[in-house]
């Protein structure tokens, strides 16, 4: 039974890896690279095996599908660090995007009006997307120009600062606006000012 449970752990394990290791590798022979990538030339499976246990390092099955097998002597627990700490820091870098939600109602009033605003604008300077929703109450519904004009409002003050994805639409009761960041437009470093010419006072 242990016997069973060592060899299916072995065997998730394989199926973990991206790469066959060692006695794994079952071509007679592959095209061999040093610990440095230097090239070392077409071996027989058994010599590099030899030389990964002189170097004390992995016998790494890079290109399986090549003829012969492409490997590489290597520590491969440090290529594995090495390629989890470039994933982390690659995922880092990565620009995250919310989405917020600013809800307004079609009597919202100015002061209101003004702090939602507020909260819209820095929202956009984060680089988020924000989703404006306008929500109609009662017979509230039958008064949709309202909601729209209080949207249209919105996108008029925010005209230089934004691009919208989708324009005011009705979804049940309630108005849906999503707008973004507007993309920054490329400055021409070739562009010139063009002089005003003045006309000619040379007398006749």
């Amino acid at each position: 039974m242990r016997a069973i449970a060592t060899e299916f752990r072995d065997r998730r394990h394989r199926e973990e890896r991206k790469h066959r290791l060692n006695r794994e590798i079952m071509a007679p022979e592959v095209r061999l690279s040093g610990p440095e990538n230097e090239p070392i030339g077409i071996v027989s499976i058994q010599e590099a095996l030899r030389m990964a246990g002189d170097l004390d390092v992995d016998l790494v099955e890079i290109a399986a599908t090549a003829n012969p097998p492409v490997c590489r002597l290597m520590d491969y627990g440090k290529f594995k660090y090495q390629e989890q700490k470039k994933a982390a820091e690659a995922k880092a870098k990565q620009t995250v995007i919310d989405i917020k939600e600013v809800k307004f109602r079609p009597g919202t009033d100015d002061g209101d009006y003004g702090i939602k605003l507020r909260n819209i604008r820095r929202f956009l300077a984060d680089g988020d997307k924000v989703k404006v929703t306008l929500r109609f109450r009662g017979r509230e519904i039958t008064h949709q120009q309202l909601g729209l004009d209080l949207l249209n409002r919105l996108r008029d003050e925010l005209a230089d600062i934004i691009q919208v994805e989708q324009f005011p639409k009705l979804e049940g009761r309630q108005m849906v606006m999503m707008i973004a960041p507007a993309r920054k437009k490329p400055t021409s470093a070739s562009a010139k000012p063009v002089a005003d010419s003045a006309p000619s006072s040379d007398a006749a």
